[in-house]
């Protein structure tokens, strides 16, 4: 396989890292900043779905965000780390090495090892799907404006200068609210689950690269195991929130979904299921069949005309 040169390497290099740090920030932008206007949603009077009572402060939850958080960054980083390694051990050990992609072209200067190659590639695509979660659950809480079940008790409607004498009045306008602003906007923001979609994304993402990557003997049920019990926690989470009067069914649902096709898109379209490039063995083979004058190719006879010379030598 040819040499890349070293300027179209770099100019690479620098498209994806300017893609990253766009995508951080777009991600900046939507959590941190009011510059994207939520969809101010209306309701009916002393409509059942959001009164719910206040669960309190996000800290305050079984699953707060710190842990939530902690969990989703840490782990995976820590799991594809020692991954790597033990892979990259068992290769030399078992004198599989050369066989391997040993290096990324970075022109005619240097290569790097093949364990900070996928180390760094792996944990990349996965910070870059866990930024790109956040960016489509923002935006789907922007744009829908989804109250929480807990709505009512933040808002603290005045139903009698709003005259709700009937519950089939629709009420709309941020005036209709008495409460904490700050408060009843983080209520507005609920559709997709942020939870859900993070958790179950992290728990997908280590599940595939776990079932994908490890092919020592012995695995059978431990990686079973393994990979269930990372999807039973980003269910729970799930759970959690809908228990907790935080979030509805079809928000964790929405979430779930979200975190699935990210990480199912990423691992299968991105990084082709955690493999390497094929052995550089291969590629010389098919390229010196490709080079092969056409009179040196071996000739396949094809049954059809096997048995035409049978029958054509049976008659003479």
């Amino acid at each position: 396989m040819p040499l890349l040169p070293a300027a179209l390497i770099s100019s690479m290099l620098y498209f994806q890292m300017v893609i990253m740090a766009g995508t951080v920030m777009l991600a900046y932008y939507f959590e941190y900043t009011d510059t994207f206007t939520v969809n101010v949603q209306g309701f009916f009077c002393h409509d059942s779905a959001y009164r719910k009572p206040y669960p309190g402060p996000e800290d305050s939850s079984a699953v707060p965000p710190v842990l939530l958080y902690s969990l989703a960054a840490g782990v995976p980083v820590l799991v594809i780390i020692v991954g790597e390694t033990a892979v990259f051990c068992l290769q030399l050990a078992t004198r599989d090495f050369e066989n391997q992609e040993k290096t990324i072209l970075t022109g005619d200067c240097c290569y790097i090892n093949p364990l900070v190659r996928r180390t760094v590639r792996f944990l990349g695509i996965y910070a870059f799907g866990l930024f790109a979660t956040d960016i489509f659950v923002n935006a789907g809480q922007v744009v829908t404006g989804n109250l929480a079940p807990h709505f009512l008790a933040l808002c603290k409607p005045n139903y009698t200068a709003l005259g709700c004498q009937q519950y089939t009045q629709f009420i709309s306008g941020e005036e209709a609210c008495t409460g904490n602003p700050d408060l009843i906007m983080r209520a507005r923001k609920t559709f997709p689950s942020k939870e859900a979609a993070l958790s179950v994304y992290a728990a997908m993402y280590l599940t595939m690269y776990i079932t994908n990557t490890i092919k020592a003997k012995g695995t059978r049920l431990a990686k079973p195991v393994l990979c269930l019990g990372l999807m039973c926690l980003a269910f729970l989470t799930g759970l959690n929130r809908v228990a907790e009067y935080r979030n509805h069914w079809s928000d964790v649902i929405a979430g779930f979904l979200v975190g699935i096709s990210i990480a199912v898109f990423l691992v299968v379209c991105v990084v082709n299921n955690f493999k390497g490039r094929q052995p550089e063995n291969g590629h010389l083979h098919r390229d010196n069949v490709a080079r092969m004058p056409m009179t040196n190719i071996p000739r396949v006879e094809s049954p059809l005309e096997k048995n035409h010379i049978t029958a054509f030598a049976e008659v003479t």
